[in-house]
């Protein structure tokens, strides 16, 4: 999480410039930022191409390859409490370095793991370590862009929809040939990037001048109502989210270059949808109102995933991930926004983010722990997407608690923030 909120404000000589001509007047530290923010939201959906590859390669049950995702999530969950602490007391730079260091180790160990117990392990690692990175990586665009902030989440946005849509492609080539490609490639381009931050981003500044923030205070910021309820609302959602992205791969039991098609409409879908679609959304109806159309939504392509798996239609599964995609783009960016908004002003933004994604990790680290065995104890394939629909009802009861909003402006960042979901 990073507080951007008192970066410039958006002058309109430079909102008025095009992408192109504000990606060329970026220097250095925001270009190699975001190479490696890029790389890292490659990694993201890597795994989802070759999941039934690695099954099938390490000869394991359907609960240990979902922990591959389980654990990575639960990390991070604790993570959200440690990020804004470790960049306080070791510097952004600093804690950015050790992140991308981690998933250079992580990503490199997975490529020669023996069993699915060496990989689940090293996932924990790469959890960490995405965590440290993503968490600071913002920080050093926005602080770094030339011009308006606008331009640096521009930067941040195209970062966050290359390695979304490339990820899955990316796996799903390098996994036709083995599973453990995938791993290695990545390991490759991360110690690129993290080379490149290591020699060119600026020193941190001095303790100091930075703000403080303790290991406790996303905790105590839950103590805002409107904050928690959305972050609890969060959580459901979220685990239905991790139901596709742990559970469907499995359901589909494609080759790793058809499952990596599919996963890359998803992740095109999502990046467009959170920057675009919800943005629109919520001008014509409302953040609040957004949100809740959005959980519908997505509750029923979930119905639609568990028929599928039901028929035995593996094309109307694939079909349910790819259109999952507009949904979950949109609540990435409301429902964070809906939050954010909530905060309080004695609160900053960074700790507010914290706090709220420490309860939507906690719902996707156990959802994703729980996936397969809600297959193994209904003796049905389709019982995860029957409990994912009903997460949805969940986060719908939870959002209609949420009383005394009424803005229909999204904040620039909140897609970014959003963006940690994954």
């Amino acid at each position: 999480m990073t507080d951007t909120e008192n970066t410039p404000t958006t002058d309109t000589a430079s909102s008025e410039k095009s992408l192109l001509v504000t990606f060329r007047e970026q220097p250095r530290t925001v270009w190699i930022t975001a190479f490696a923010a890029t790389i890292a939201f490659m990694g993201i959906g890597l795994v989802d191409p070759i999941l039934h590859s690695i099954a099938e390669a390490l000869e394991a049950p359907a609960e240990k390859v979902t922990l591959l995702f389980g654990v990575y999530v639960g990390v991070q969950c604790v993570a959200m409490l440690l990020t804004g602490w470790a960049a306080y007391r070791f510097g952004p730079k600093r804690t950015l370095t050790v992140g991308l260091a981690l998933i250079v180790v992580a990503a490199g160990l997975s490529a020669f793991a023996d069993d699915i117990d060496q990989l689940i392990a090293f996932r924990v690692i790469w959890g960490l370590g995405n965590a440290l990175f993503l968490a600071t990586a913002l920080a050093f665009i926005v602080s770094s862009a030339v011009g308006s902030r606008q331009g640096a989440i521009m930067m941040y946005e195209a970062a966050l929809g290359l390695g979304l849509a490339v990820g899955p492609l990316l796996g799903a080539t390098l996994g036709e040939w083995t599973w453990r490609a995938p791993f290695g490639g990545t390991a490759l381009l991360m110690l690129f990037g993290a080379v490149l931050c290591a020699v060119m981003l600026p020193a941190d500044s001095p303790r100091t001048t930075r703000d403080r923030v303790r290991i406790v205070d996303p905790l105590k910021a839950l103590r805002n109502r409107t904050l928690s309820i959305s972050g609890i609302g969060s959580a459901f959602y979220t685990g239905a989210l991790f139901t596709v992205i742990a559970w469907a791969p499995i359901a589909m039991g494609l080759r790793p270059i058809h499952a990596g098609l599919i996963f890359f409409g998803w992740g095109l879908l999502t990046a467009l949808a959170g920057v675009f679609v919800a943005p629109a959304l919520a001008k014509s109806v409302g953040e609040k109102a957004g949100v809740l159309v959005a959980i519908f939504a997505y509750g029923s392509i979930m119905v639609l995933a568990g028929v599928g798996t039901v028929s035995d239609q593996v094309w109307l599964i694939g079909l349910a991930v790819v259109l999952s995609g507009l949904p979950s783009g949109v609540l990435n960016t409301l429902f964070t926004d809906l939050a954010m908004s909530s905060g309080g002003t004695d609160t900053p933004r960074s700790v507010s983010s914290a706090g709220f994604s420490f309860l939507r990790w906690m719902g996707a680290a156990i959802a994703a722990v729980l996936v397969a065995y809600l297959a193994k104890w209904f003796g049905s394939d389709a019982a995860p997407w029957w409990f994912a629909t009903a997460y949805c009802v969940v986060a719908l009861g939870a959002v209609a608690l949420i009383q005394g909003v009424a803005d229909d402006e999204i904040d620039d960042d909140a897609a970014l923030i959003g963006a940690e979901e994954f």
